[in-house]
């Protein structure tokens, strides 16, 4: 057996591991055991060395530690005794060392400013805590002084300095206008590390007097404000170009030194014009990869987690078109004390040796003091026993006296380390903590592990008997584990009995009785066998076992590694499965699974399921198995294998499986070992050491695999080393002071021999340590306590058995726990892109204060509420992960004009750090959404009432509403779009003066400062006149007649003055659509030079198909496009060639639902054009009989009528206007803002009686429907005429016909 200190454990057994301490004496973690152990204290928890409070709550000094007995707690107060209860502010909380001084009674805070330490002791010796520094935080007020402003040159530098009040800790600077603005950074204006405001040259944008600096106070959370700096800016022309020249640091070389570990950060700003840029070198050297980054524009060097190898000379050089100048800034890199090997805990029997030792580093070299109970130890009571050599403590033939706790500190001029370690020196007889006749069960020719768990001080030695009063065991037939396990390689019937375990050290002896049963193996005596059979017959396989008496067997049957279909079919009987009606779902592969609770044997067999042949035909079937298996040629790692095949059943084997089973570590269950062609029946087979193997054969052709042949004789194979070490070697800790070691084991047969062990070895890596190692017995987890949290550890873990190791393994990196993170980013920044988009900047905290893998970070964000509603609602915070070492985000889908909270936290894999202090920011205005409603009501004669609710998200403050109205006529065209502002407070309007009996579609949005939102429609109709009054004609002549309202209080138009000018530049402005069902009309305005060539770009909003482009001949800004599909939302522009290709801004509109099939027009139809042709033959007629009796001289009553009355579509030119009657076009019209009349018959009043008028829309058709031509004019479509009054007065005496009255429009 190998002599070895080690922990091992057994399958069965629990697992003791060592408990912080180097030590041959191990401290079993049993709960009992250790509550009757005396140990010496240990701090287990103690505020931070430089601790900064909160002036306004009360002051927590935490101290807590254990021991047996528990500790006691005292404290000292700038190196004295501070006693505690002649001070009533402060309390100790109960069974702890933690101090809280409440404040809250008006006592200040700086009043309990000082050095701390505390001490906890019992009997066994005294721990102390680090020096705790108390500091209240202070966030002071700006000194007021009296601010002259600057007046700057244009292409100077200018520094505005901010020099903020002395805090602590010190403050967070930045700058701010007096909207709580950040004011904007680039590479000509940036903040310096001091947080002055450097330029480096002034532009007149820069002119402006809120230049206000900012000081945050993070421990306080107070902000305070500086005056604001007036900056003016004069301009001299031309502006002098300058070369570079650095305004900090300043002349040619700096010193700079900083501490092992933390941030390097090296700034170089420069004046110049143009802006010069900055560019960073090493002389001699590289730049760090993965520590360097660059901020600030390139104007400040920041180098994470710097080493003594960062020291040397770091150039910076400002460079532009005009020249360059540099800096030189020789950096130093110190470090304060830092742990090569801290002293460990130390448990000793009386008479043993030990050491403890210190070992730290530092720049300088720190020096190493030792105290002992918290007292130096050149005064403390003298120990014979223990002997000081510089950093380590040597121990020897210690006694009980000898117990107490050492101090190492370590200390240079940048800091200390200081680490408590006990030495508990225990004189315990020994206890066997395994139960008293406990039983164990194995199986026939498998291992038996029998536990011995045990303690002592000294470490007992263990023996091992047979039955009460037997011989003490020894030979190799027994494997003696050091933590008293006694394992039985091979265990046999007659091994069963009772074993007795006797412990026993000077101070005593002590003994425990076990039971060992040894019961036979589960086997299957008949398996079931390969069967064909034919439909709808029935198929039964057996499953016959042999077991031990005293164990109860379970007998699962399964189809395919599945349980058995839910089918009445299926009938288990207590040794066969029987299947009825076989159908050709049946076919597969049906095992027999026998479990006891020591072991599992199963047996296959596969159903085929074939047709009934017609005629009897040749049977196709699975080989028989091979027979008379033969082993030859034995040697240690190699045998050869014979076998005789067996009938092929007329289908020729193709090839033979060759399957092994370890009898030694896997009784009963078979692997594949080989294949060999049909042809070929001896095989040369490779072995493993340590292995009882048997082999069988099964032969493969066409049809399938047969049955396995019987096994060969066992032969067992020597003993040796490990070939291999375990794989998959891992270190990740559970907790903050652990590292978990894990490994897949090996499997039985690649042990090699009997007493398979490990050797789990780990050192901290990049420290100038040893590897500590333990062996554990065959398991595959170890941890370790008490380890730094989340250091690197090298860690490689080796196979050995009674023969000896294998092969040295190869080493992995693992890591100790992680803790959740410390710090919180700082410096959170939020700069809002727009009304629902923000991005987020923030610090990264250093990775030492991770604490862990940093995975990323979270930003908690937040609604407060609504700045144009002033109403809270539930907070609901989203959250958004920013995967790795990134510094910023965008946060989408804010709400326009509304006030938000975020906070930023790291992440590692325990959790989330603390949160950064709570940011505030607002979105500012967007453009609001519909109107939540548009209800038109009342309608009259000529009125409408419009009703109409606001925004449900106004999204800013509300400046107006916008309608826009145009009337409809029956064949849906749409008339003139009038343009009306309202009020945001009003919510209904009364339109007046409108025509009667005519629809009107309504386009209604709100507006913000931003812009105007969506819009929602409405169509309405005014009522018919019963009153026979009548309106002027819509459609009449070439266009519409001007519709008259008059305005109302809550209602007015604005007609802009128009002045041509010459525009800056070209630019397609104020796209506004009018749609219908299939089509719609664009119009725009457009400025800049003459002949442009527009064109119309359209497509369906949302899609990504192209756009769709249609060409506007000449110069005009309109265009009606056609073809559209109903109810369909269209995205559209405007752009001009031939001028750079800009365009205008997209806008939307939806085409209006699908209606019914219009009135079929009548003009149209066959009957109604023979009709016409009719009666235009008959007129045809007439005038030529009219014709032959005006020639013969004769009277006619047409002529009559003719002479009485002339024709009034021939009448004179008016003399004024030189127009024909009053006809007018529509342009003329809307210059005139005059209505349309028509024909010269109209009275001088300009009043039109619906009896005179010849063409009236009243008097065709019914509907309001029509379209606009490409030139916008009206085509009129009518469906029929109805009667009409006698002509009276100045009319003709003819009726106007049906054709008349189309043509009238033409």
């Amino acid at each position: 057996m190998m002599k070895e200190k080690s922990i091992s454990a057994s399958k069965a057994s629990l697992v003791f591991f060592l408990c912080q301490m180097i030590s041959a004496l191990d401290v079993p973690l049993d709960s009992k055991l250790l509550e009757e152990l005396s140990q010496p204290p240990t701090i287990t928890q103690q505020s931070p060395k430089d601790y900064i409070v909160d002036p306004r709550e009360n002051i927590v000094i935490q101290c807590e530690a254990k021991g047996k007995p528990p500790p006691s707690f005292s404290w000292t107060r700038n190196g004295t005794h501070f006693d505690i209860d002649k001070d009533a502010q402060v309390t100790m909380k109960p069974n702890s060392g933690t101090l809280v001084v409440n404040i809250m009674n008006g006592v200040k805070a700086e009043a309990y400013e000082g050095v701390y330490q505390c001490t906890a002791r019992n009997e066994r010796g005294a721990a102390i805590s680090n020096n705790i520094v108390i500091r209240p935080s202070r966030s002071p007020l700006w000194t007021k002084e009296k601010l002259e402003p600057n007046h700057v040159r244009e292409g100077d530098s200018l520094v505005l300095n901010c020099r903020p009040p002395v805090g602590l800790p010190p403050p967070i600077i930045f700058w701010m206008d007096n909207a709580f603005q950040r004011l904007p950074q680039s590479e000509r204006v940036s903040q310096g590390l001091n947080g002055d405001l450097y330029f480096s040259n002034v532009q007149p944008e820069d002119t402006r007097e809120d230049y206000i600096c900012y000081a945050r106070f993070n421990h306080t959370q107070t902000i305070q404000q500086k005056q604001p700096i007036s900056v003016k800016v004069f301009s001299t022309k031309p502006v002098t170009e300058r070369p570079p020249v650095l305004l900090t640091p300043t002349g040619s070389t700096s010193n700079k030194v900083e501490l092992r570990g933390n941030v390097l950060l090296l700034e170089c700003i420069a004046a110049g014009l143009p802006t010069p840029v900055i560019r960073w070198i090493k002389e001699g050297g590289e730049l760090p990869a993965n520590r360097t980054f660059f901020e600030n524009f390139k104007k400040t060097l920041k180098i994470i987690d710097v080493s003594e190898a960062d020291s040397g000379n770091y150039k910076c050089t400002a460079r532009n078109t005009l020249g360059s100048t540099h800096h030189v800034i020789s950096v130093t890199v110190k470090a304060a004390p830092y742990w090569i090997t801290a002293p460990r805990n130390l448990v000793l029997s009386p008479g043993e040796d030990g050491t403890l030792i210190c070992r730290a580093n530092g720049n300088p070299k720190p020096s190493i003091s030792w105290l002992t109970n918290g007292v130096p130890i050149a005064i403390a009571p003298e120990d014979p026993s223990r002997k000081v050599d510089g950093d380590t403590i040597i121990f020897s033939a210690v006694q009980e006296r000898s117990s107490a706790v050492y101090q190492c500190n370590a200390s240079n001029e940048y800091g200390y380390l200081l680490a408590n370690a006990f030495v508990n020196v225990l004189a315990e007889p020994p206890r066997i903590l395994t139960p008293a006749n406990k039983l164990y069960q194995v199986i026939a020719d498998s291992p038996a592990l029998i536990d011995c768990a045990y303690f002592g001080s000294p470490k007992p030695e263990i023996e091992w008997f047979r039955g009460v009063k037997g011989s003490i065991l020894r030979g190799n037939e027994y494997v003696f584990h050091d933590n008293g396990t006694l394992e039985i390689p091979v265990a046999q019937k007659d091994s069963t009995g009772t074993y007795t375990c006797v412990a026993r050290n000077k101070l005593g002896k002590t003994q425990n009785e076990v039971q060992l049963e040894v019961k036979d193996p589960t086997m299957i005596i008949k398996q079931p066998q390969y069967k064909v059979i034919q439909r709808s017959a029935q198929a039964s396989f057996e499953c016959v076992i042999k077991h031990d008496p005293t164990l109860i067997p379970t007998v699962i049957w399964l189809k395919d590694n599945n349980e058995l279909p839910d089918d009445e079919r299926f009938l288990v009987g207590k040794d066969n499965l029987t299947i009825m009606n076989v159908t050709d779902k049946d076919d597969g592969t049906y095992t027999c699974i026998v479990n006891t609770t020591l072991d599992s044997v199963s047996a296959s067999a596969v159903l085929t399921v074939v047709a009934a042949p017609p005629t009897p035909a040749i049977i196709y079937a699975r080989p028989n198995p091979p027979l008379d298996l033969e082993l030859t040629g034995q040697l240690e790692r190699s045998i050869e294998l014979s076998w005789v095949p067996g009938e092929e059943n007329n289908s020729p084997i193709t090839n033979f499986v060759i399957e092994y089973e370890d009898g030694l570590h896997e009784p009963g269950v078979w692997h594949y070992q080989t294949e060999v062609p049909g042809s070929q029946t001896t095989v040369q087979l490779k072995l493993s050491p340590y292995v009882n193997y048997s082999f069988r054969v099964i032969a493969v052709n066409e049809i399938g695999r047969s049955q396995p042949s019987e096994p060969s004789e066992q032969y067992l194979t020597k003993s040796a080393n490990p070939d291999e070490n375990p794989s998959n070697v891992q270190g990740i800790g559970s907790e903050p002071d652990n590292l978990v070691i894990t490994w897949e084991s090996l499997k039985g047969f690649q042990s090699n021999g009997p007493g398979l062990q490990y050797k789990v070895s780990w050192r901290q890596k990049d420290v100038d340590d040893e590897w500590t190692s333990v062996v554990v017995a065959n398991v595959s987890k170890y941890i370790v306590s008490g380890t730094p949290t989340f250091v690197p550890y090298e860690i490689k873990v080796q196979a050995l058995n009674d023969l000896g190791y294998a092969p040295e393994p190869s080493e992995v990196i693992g890591h100790s726990g992680e803790d959740l993170p410390m710090v919180a980013p700082g410096n959170v920044q939020v700069h809002v892109i727009n009304s629902t988009l923000a991005k987020v900047h923030w610090d990264p905290v250093p990775l030492k204060s991770v604490r862990g893998h940093l995975q990323g970070y979270k930003v908690y964000y937040w609604k407060v509420q609504s700045l144009s509603r002033r109403s809270k609602r539930h907070v609901e915070k989203k959250i958004l992960t920013f995967r790795g070492n990134k510094t910023f985000g965008m946060l989408p889908g804010l709400e326009p004009y509304s006030s938000y909270k975020l906070n930023v936290r790291v992440v590692n894999g325990k959790g989330e750090g603390p949160a950064s202090p709570d940011k505030v920011f607002k979105t500012p205005e967007g453009v609001p959404s519909p109107p939540s409603f548009l209800k038109i009501t009342n309608p009259t004669l000529d009125s409408l009432t419009l009703e109409w609710g606001s925004p449900t998200h106004p999204n800013g403050v509300l400046t107006s509403y916008i309608l826009k109205f145009q009337p409809i006529n029956n064949t849906h065209e749409l008339g003139p779009l009038v343009e009306i502002r309202i009020p945001a407070n009003e919510s209904s309007l009364i339109l007046k003066n409108l025509n009667y009996s005519t629809r009107y579609k309504f386009y209604f949005n709100a507006q913000t400062s931003v812009g105007s939102g969506s819009q929602i429609t409405e169509e309405a109709v005014t009522i018919m006149d019963e009153a026979g009054i009548l309106r002027p004609a819509v459609g009449a002549g070439k266009g519409y007649s001007e519709i008259l309202f008059a305005t109302s209080p809550v209602m007015h138009t604005v007609r802009p003055t128009f002045y041509k000018v010459q525009p800056l530049y070209p630019r397609i402005r104020n796209v506004t659509t009018a749609a219908a069902e299939t089509y719609a009309n664009i119009s725009w305005e457009y400025e800049g030079p003459d002949h442009a060539n527009f064109y119309v770009e359209y497509g369906v909003a949302g899609s990504k198909e192209d756009w769709k482009k249609e060409i506007v001949n000449g110069s005009r800004s309109f265009f009606v496009l056609k073809g559209l599909t109903p109810g369909t939302a269209y995205k559209v522009r405007v752009g001009a060639e031939g001028l750079s290709g800009f365009r205008s801004s997209e806008d939307l509109f939806e085409t209006g639902p699908a209606m019914a099939s219009r009135q079929v027009d009548i003009a149209t139809q066959g009957w109604f054009i023979g009709l016409m042709c009719a009666v235009a033959l008959l007129i045809l007629i007439l005038l030529i009989v009219c014709f032959i009796r005006r020639n013969k001289g004769g009277k006619y009553p047409v002529k009559e009528k003719e002479d009485a009355h002339a024709d009034p579509e021939i009448q004179p030119m008016k003399e004024d206007d030189g127009t024909f009657g009053e006809y007018r076009s529509l342009e003329s019209d809307a210059e005139d803002h005059k209505p349309l009349k028509k024909g010269s018959r109209t009275p001088s009043d300009r009043t039109v009686k619906k009896e005179d008028s010849d063409d009236s829309l009243v008097d065709y058709g019914e509907g309001v429907n029509g379209q606009f031509n490409e030139d916008g004019s009206f085509i009129g479509q009518y469906s029929g005429k109805k009667e009409k009054e006698p002509a009276e007065g100045n009319e003709s005496s003819e009726a106007p016909s049906p054709v008349n009255a189309m043509n009238s429009f033409v």
